[in-house]
């Protein structure tokens, strides 16, 4: 059995039963998910400075996830805030985000890809992911249909026809052989689009939830977590105690050993 977290990154516990709806079904018969938003913070991180705010209580709360048994966490923001600093402070648990799991699913169903995206807003931060995770030779293109992250469950209706316009764009005029609907907030529109398209179409809700209960289980069954060596090394516990850092930011005994 696993025990997956997902992380809605925002504060905001409003959509967690939706998410947890919608992804259930989803699990493997021996994953146990618990969805959770932060105590606290922006209701969405479409701009760096809300990102910047909820980075601490997100790694905390990935943190206390690993002390209480969680064998995954997923990062429910297609940013990926984080990524890099919650594999950093985990030493067991495994830590993946819907950017780098779809663009990794998507790499290995085509040879190029496209990501539709809520607003031109996205791409600059996007990109520079698609770079830093090594794909930037399999990117096709960005799309934008001008939609925030609340907008996209207005009026379904009118949130399929522009995802359906922006992806067949990408397919016809890009050569995309994936498209991967870049935001979280674009849950249930993929099965149509493909069918319609004809070429995988990528939700990443549910891609990083299964990359995040595969990633678990290499590492239960043959130990292959994030290496601890080099860019993921761990903070010094005696740092962090000399430092008295759990007690100027009231953490408890998140680090105690």
């Amino acid at each position: 059995m696993s025990k997956l977290l997902w992380i809605n990154p925002f504060g905001n516990d409003g959509s967690d039963q939706s998410i947890y709806a919608y992804l259930a079904p989803q699990l493997a018969s021996d994953t146990v998910l618990r969805v959770t938003a932060l105590p606290r913070g922006p209701e969405h991180v479409e701009y760096h400075y809300y990102e910047s705010l909820i980075l601490l209580d997100l790694l905390h709360t990935i943190k206390r996830a690993e002390n209480d048994g969680f064998d995954a966490a997923v990062i429910g923001c297609f940013y990926d805030p984080g990524l890099r600093e919650a594999r950093e402070i985990t030493e067991r648990m495994v830590v993946t985000a819907p950017a780098e799991a779809s663009m990794h699913i998507a790499g290995t169903l085509g040879h190029t890809f496209s990501i539709i995206v809520g607003r031109n807003k996205w791409i600059p931060q996007m990109h520079e992911n698609v770079v830093k995770y090594g794909f930037r030779d399999r990117l096709a293109s960005f799309k934008s249909v001008d939609l925030g992250v609340y907008d996209f469950m207005k009026d379904l209706n009118e949130t399929n026809r522009r995802l359906t316009a922006a992806a067949r764009e990408a397919v016809e005029q890009d050569r995309a052989e994936v498209i991967i609907l870049g935001c979280t907030a674009q849950l249930g529109f993929f099965r149509e689009l493909q069918e319609l398209l004809g070429v995988p179409v990528i939700d990443v809700a549910v891609a990083s939830l299964k990359y995040a209960e595969f990633l678990a289980d290499l590492q239960k069954r043959l130990h292959w977590g994030h290496s601890k060596k080099y860019g993921y090394e761990s903070p010094p516990i005696a740092e962090i105690e000399s430092w008295k850092l759990a007690e100027q930011y009231q953490l408890g005994d998140l680090w105690k050993r």
